[in-house]
């Protein structure tokens, strides 16, 4: 196929950018020719490229605004667009929603970007509109707490998806979970999944990894929590914390490593100070890939808890599984096909679940959350064998469902299944089906309607 993608593409840092890179070449080596198009200030320094198709097995990286011409010039196969809850994203919105394609959800609430590219241009009746159109059950006047500025966690109920769906030929997610969430808000559409590619498939040496332990300072015999990405309230930051006091004071022998850019309102150094625990933590900031891939390697559990949640897949959590260590997570929705174990029982708590021997890791249930990852620190920070026994079973659940071959395979059928689909009918507000010619008709009407008369729009 000759595709058009369009995404954030590296240096951006953005772990869509980080996965687009890792399966394009891939996708291109099965022979699909792949013009992947990027926003326009971070178009590549070689410039502009040949307007011809692009090859099969050939990778192409263009600026946005190019799309247009060459789709007009030579229809694409299909268009992927990369769709996430970020300002990264931002300008793939018009293309989404004039030429449908493949839309695939890294995250299933994409109520902040949404808002943030409407409401950053002045546009609040149309955002307006598309919350009222996008939640038809909430109020209308829930629009009014973002005009507000109240973006508070509420917002991550009301997803804004509609748009997306409606305006996809087919749409999907990395979370086998979040599939009945996301066509809740838009019944009767197809919503498929694509595994989540990431992690190294061969894990980093013993030797690389205990190396970064003791140029810390850490010793051999200590167990190392870890938490990787943004340190932020989202991630529980303040939560892991509190719960790692507990547990160092009773197992003085326990470290934590915290990897990635501290929010500033955390007031990450005095927390740390307040609690006891300079001496125990490592601020590491943020990691170039390698070193975060050999730091994830250095930790005996890694904590990858985050709510609220935007119904993503964690990336640092992909890579820790790939390295074969064991995870905390928090029990959601969208993770509830992953086998994992309950802290305040040890047992896998879904009904007609598998035994607790194939849980790959442990899940924190939000409502209880203080003293469930109290009960699971104390626990890993003890038990060498339940660690071990995660952490095996961690890296053959990657294996299964998390290579980048795995993910380029889904991409593949479910590609086909996107352009089998017709493009999709049915009503939109106004700024999400726009006239494309009326700035075209607005100039020329300025040289008279013999000027009009001469060109079909």
């Amino acid at each position: 196929m000759r595709l058009a993608w369009f995404s954030p593409w590296p240096p951006d840092p953005s772990g869509v950018a980080g996965r687009s890179a890792d399966v394009v070449p891939v996708l291109a080596a099965r022979g699909h020719g792949i013009d992947v198009f990027v926003d326009e200030s971070r178009v590549p320094t070689e410039g502009r490229q040949p307007a011809s198709p692009p090859a099969a097995g050939r990778v192409r990286v263009l600026g946005a605004h190019d799309f247009v011409w060459r789709e007009a010039a030579r229809s694409y196969d299909l268009v992927v667009y990369q769709v996430g809850n970020s300002h990264l994203h931002e300008y793939i919105w018009p293309y989404l929603f004039r030429w449908p394609g493949l839309a695939v959800l890294h995250d299933g609430r994409l109520h902040h970007a949404r808002a943030l590219a409407l409401l950053s241009r002045g546009r609040a009746a149309d955002y307006r509109a598309e919350f009222a159109w996008s939640h038809p059950d909430v109020s209308p006047h829930g629009a009014e707490l973002t005009l507000g500025g109240l973006n508070g966690a509420y917002i991550y109920q009301w997803p804004m998806l509609r748009g997306v769906l409606e305006s996809s030929r087919l749409s999907a997610t990395h979370a086998r979970g979040a599939i009945a969430e996301i066509q809740r808000s838009s019944p009767g559409r197809a919503i498929d999944h694509i595994a989540l590619g990431e992690g190294l498939e061969t894990p980093v040496a013993e030797d690389v990894w205990r190396g970064r332990r003791r140029a810390a300072g850490i010793p051999d015999t200590a167990v190392v929590f870890g938490v990787f990405g943004g340190l932020t309230f989202e991630k529980r930051v303040p939560q892991i914390l509190a719960a790692f006091a507990v547990t160092h004071a009773r197992t003085p022998e326990t470290r934590l490593v915290l990897a990635g850019t501290p929010d500033a309102d955390l007031d990450l150094t005095r927390r740390i100070h307040a609690l006891g625990l300079t001496d125990a933590t490592d601020v590491l900031g943020r990691l170039d890939a390698a070193a975060f891939d050999e730091w994830i390697a250095a930790v005996d559990v890694s904590l990858n808890l985050r709510w609220p949640s935007a119904l993503e897949t964690s990336g640092p959590w992909v890579r820790a599984l790939a390295a074969a260590r064991p995870t905390v997570i928090v029990d959601l929705e969208h993770l509830v096909p992953v086998p994992t174990l309950d802290p305040r029982t040890w047992e896998i708590p879904a009904p007609g679940a598998p035994g607790a021997d194939s849980a790959i890791a442990v899940s924190i249930d939000i409502l209880d959350e203080d003293h469930s990852l109290l009960l699971a620190m104390r626990r890993l920070a003890t038990d060498a064998g339940l660690r071990a026994k995660l952490g095996r079973a961690a890296r053959m659940y990657w294996e299964t469902e998390h290579t980048v071959a795995r993910m380029a395979d889904d991409y593949e059928r479910v590609m086909a299944r996107a352009r089998a689909l017709p493009p999709p009918d049915g009503d939109r507000p106004a700024h999400l089906a726009p006239d494309v010619f009326a700035y075209s008709r607005e100039l020329l009407a300025a040289f008279g309607p013999e000027a009009m008369s001469r060109v079909r729009l």
